[in-house]
């Protein structure tokens, strides 16, 4: 019985691996380009904190920075209630070119993100694998330069996050709202 379980575990660990390795990353990537406003447009996740909020999500505007040593530093502003919040995150690069890494010491998880798709004038697809102690998780986000994308674009990123194991009920387009939109880039 326990060699069945371990055998049963080894196995959705090995299918758990060769997923986030499949994770394609965006060809020739540009950093500098990935910089500026953004807003996120759509977000997916199998996570319970995106089941629990889901209903309250809104767009928001991201500003993605370049640091000194070559990090990105992103800044997001989303409504909550009736204020405004923003959290800063630091992506420290990898050894990979639109691979990044970042650790949550709030929430005790680590991200390992990776810029998937993006043509940096109009639109990003950006895919995080989530390892926290309660298990791990997936989440896409798909970020604009505008507040509207194509509807190619949004079934681009409905596909895509079905491709990584989501179902339709973890893929939200973010209603959009004028709360929050900063205006600085």
């Amino acid at each position: 019985m326990q060699a069945t379980l371990l055998s049963v575990l080894g196995l959705a660990l090995l299918g758990a691996l060769h997923a986030q390795d499949s994770i394609p990353i965006q060809a020739d990537f540009q950093q500098d380009k990935l910089t500026g406003r953004w807003y996120s447009i759509g977000l997916a996740s199998n996570s319970n904190w995106f089941k629990e909020k889901r209903h309250l999500m809104k767009m928001c505007t991201t500003i993605i920075s370049t640091t000194a040593d070559g990090n990105l530093e992103v800044t997001s502003t989303y409504p909550k209630g009736d204020q405004c919040v923003t959290r800063n995150s630091l992506y420290t690069k990898t050894e990979q070119p639109g691979r990044f890494s970042y650790t949550s010491t709030r929430w005790g998880s680590k991200h390992d993100i990776r810029v998937v798709e993006t043509n940096y004038e109009e639109y990003a697809l950006v895919a995080t694998q989530i390892s926290k102690s309660t298990g791990p998780s997936t989440m896409v986000l798909l970020y604009s330069r505008t507040k509207e994308l194509s509807p190619e674009r949004l079934e681009r990123f409905t596909q895509f996050s079905r491709e990584q194991g989501l179902t339709d009920d973890e893929v939200l387009i973010l209603p959009q709202t004028e709360k929050c939109m900063t205006d600085a880039a």
